[in-house]
């Protein structure tokens, strides 16, 4: 293994070792066509590949971290998260959580904005195929809601087939980032399994729209899913 690091990966100048471990660690996933889920080298091969010592190699592991790229597994290793290069940018998020009903609000805030212009432009350019895909997973949102009263993942599954037919992918990645930097607060705010449970039929009128390629539609009815958010988020916090 750590012969054939050393065809990818070469000893470093000390100069700015920690960022250049990031940008090699960087390197190496992209040459080396590493996928999400991929295991990367052992701390002891990169240290011999890049000839710096363990602490170095963990400052870079804990930038990735920091960044929701990589995980670390105890007993297992190290885990891709996400697919990176040399030249991707990542937007990590940082909020206070000790005040939960002003973070919820503020994460609202933003995602108003994103979420409708999401909701427009997969009007507009949504394919039959995006159709099918938003369809089936609005039903089977329908059907757990139906069945328990709530629809947590199968809620987040038909958000993320609209982003996806906005074939713009910011859309996703930068709302899916928020959503997983909170999920344990958005997944059942306040300890309410009923949380945000209005805005239930607001989904199948925004599909509709998306359907007739009405931008205004999908907007008017992304903001009555967030509307009912906001209206819970203050009644459950007071």
């Amino acid at each position: 293994m750590i012969s054939k690091l050393s065809e990818k990966l070469q000893p470093l100048p000390p100069i700015d070792r920690a960022r250049q471990v990031t940008s090699a660690l960087a390197h190496y996933v992209a040459d080396a066509s590493l996928k999400t889920g991929d295991r990367l080298p052992a701390e002891r091969e990169l240290m011999a590949a890049l000839a710096v010592g363990r602490s170095t190699i963990r400052e870079a592991i804990r930038h990735f971290q920091a960044l929701g790229v990589i995980e670390t597994r105890k007993g297992s290793g190290t885990y891709l998260l996400r697919a990176i290069s040399p030249d991707t940018i990542h937007m990590p998020l940082s909020l206070d959580t000790t005040q939960l009903r002003d973070v919820l609000l503020q994460t609202l805030e933003v995602r108003r904005g994103i979420e409708c212009e999401a909701g427009m432009v997969a009007a507009r350019m949504r394919t039959a195929d995006d159709l099918v895909v938003i369809e089936t997973r609005l039903a089977q949102m329908e059907t757990v809601h139906l069945e328990k009263g709530s629809s947590g993942p199968e809620d987040l599954a038909f958000h993320l087939a609209v982003y996806d037919a906005t074939h713009n992918p910011l859309f996703r990645q930068i709302l899916e980032q928020m959503r997983e930097s909170f999920e344990h607060f958005w997944a059942s705010p306040f300890d309410r399994k009923d949380f945000a449970k209005r805005s239930f039929p607001f989904h199948r009128t925004l599909f509709d729209a998306i359907v007739a390629r009405d931008p205004e539609g999908a907007r008017c009815e992304t903001l009555k899913i967030l509307a009912v958010v906001e209206e819970d988020i203050k009644e459950m916090s007071k």
